[in-house]
């Protein structure tokens, strides 16, 4: 049996497991230590079992994940998603619908200082729900629009999801998170789009808010100030060169904390309680991660990411009906498998044919700096796809938490409401696709431009 076959079979023998409910970490493991037994020999097997955790959790970068965990917790533990949702209506909630657009500009903020999707929607849906049913907003709308909003907390920085991509495909995290900033507010210009065309078609979806002075609304901005004045001195300095992403995170996290303090939320429940949600995700990343390791010795040992680059860079096909087929493949395994685990694990094997291929929409750029444009590109467009599948039934991670926050609306209701989202960014994916210049464009200024 060829070791391209045996590679194949590892794949699916993993997916059935996954379908199966086991722990992608534990499986992701499982399957590549046997496939290096098969391939490599029972020493070696145990060898890369007993190395690769340590050697995995050693690593500097990831260090970045903790951090940053922490940072988004902490804010959210400060209360700040209150005060963005409240400068955000009092602005905009005149018009029909505002309070749903009010919804996703603050989701786009909270992400910013966030970046886990379900965390950004519980924050802001406990906060949306009671105001947009007390100006009598249909609950698909309502159900909708956060759901869909908080989706934007991984794809504006810092995002979970550039973390790990930046990490296995050798990218700077602090590269990816500058690449998600154009993405993140085209998309959330679609989702603002799509609750305006749902209330003209349907008035009554949205009503108008109530009015606010001026006063008020300049006021309500000082609300906006501890998201501004940390994405502008985390984000900025990773982008002047300052720092570090894993120093910027550090940096984010004890600015977050000292937000707690001025708001007088630094109470022993609320340190606890955010230091233990740091610690979950922080170890259930990290399992993805080891497991991930021990998986890409096996596809290594099998050869079949290289024979898969070589077959693309040969084929006689347009390099980007490639790339929608990859996407296409990562876009529908994500409707049943979270999202994460599967940057980590579909990446070593898309990435490789992406950066063989020539695509026209990188003619003009030099051969040196083109493989690590297209690297960028894909990347962004994994995350965006990481988005789809969090609003799609069965997994739909933001609609299930927003089904635990509006106890009373049952969940096909809600993932109803998130349908018409899917078109936002589904036209937000097309817009990456043909001009990828919006992924690339920050990075390109960061790393060369000074």
């Amino acid at each position: 049996m060829s070791t391209y076959l045996i590679g194949v079979l590892g794949l699916v023998v993993l997916v059935v497991l996954l379908f199966m409910g086991m722990h992608i970490g534990i499986a992701m493991a499982l399957v590549g230590f046997a496939g290096c037994v098969i391939l490599k020999g029972f020493p070696a097997a145990i060898g890369y079992m007993t190395n690769t955790p340590f050697a995995t959790c050693n690593a500097e970068s990831l260090t970045v994940i903790p951090m940053f965990t922490l940072m988004g917790v902490a804010c959210a533990y400060a209360g700040i998603s209150q005060q963005l949702y409240a400068a955000c209506y009092k602005w905009i909630s005149r018009r029909r619908g505002g309070l749903a657009i009010a919804t996703e500009i603050a989701c786009a903020f909270f992400g910013a200082i966030c970046g886990s999707a379900t965390a950004t929607t519980a924050s802001m849906g406990k906060i949306c729900l009671p105001e947009m049913d007390r100006y009598k907003y249909k609950r698909t709308l309502t159900c909708g629009s956060i759901s869909a909003g908080g989706t934007l907390g991984i794809l504006i920085p810092p995002s979970v999801g550039f973390m790990l991509y930046g990490i296995n495909a050798g990218v700077g995290v602090g590269t990816m998170f500058i690449s998600g900033i154009l993405p993140g507010i085209l998309l959330c210009l679609c989702y603002s789009l799509v609750v305006v065309v749902i209330c003209i078609l349907d008035p009554e979806a949205g009503p108008k808010g109530p009015k606010f002075t001026m006063k008020e609304k300049l006021k309500a901005l000082g609300g906006v100030a501890p998201v501004l004045i940390l994405f502008i001195v985390v984000l900025g300095g990773i982008l002047a060169g300052w720092f570090s992403a894993s120093e910027g995170g550090a940096i984010g996290a004890f600015g977050a904390i000292v937000f707690m303090i001025i708001k007088g939320k630094f109470t022993w429940k609320n340190i606890t309680g955010a230091l233990k949600d740091t610690i979950e995700t922080t170890a259930m990343v990290f399992m993805i991660m080891i497991g991930a390791n021990i998986l890409g010795n096996f596809f290594s040992a099998s050869q079949l990411p290289q024979a898969l680059s070589t077959w693309a860079a040969g084929a006689n096909v347009a390099p980007l009906w490639i790339l929608l087929g990859c996407l296409a493949i990562y876009g529908i395994l994500g409707c049943f498998v979270d999202s994460l685990p599967l940057i980590v694990l579909l990446t070593p094997i898309f990435l490789p044919v992406i950066q063989k291929l020539n695509f026209s929409v990188f003619a003009n750029v030099a051969p040196a700096l083109r493989v690590n444009y297209q690297t960028i590109w894909f990347g962004v467009l994994m995350v965006m796809l990481m988005q789809f599948g969090l609003m799609t039934p069965p997994v739909g991670m933001t609609c299930y938490v927003m089904s635990g926050i509006a106890k009373d609306t049952p969940l096909s209701k809600i993932f109803r409401g998130t349908a018409p989202f899917l078109i936002g960014i589904g036209a937000a994916i097309l817009i990456i696709l043909l001009v990828p210049s919006l992924t690339t464009w920050l990075p390109s200024i960061m790393r060369y431009g000074g």
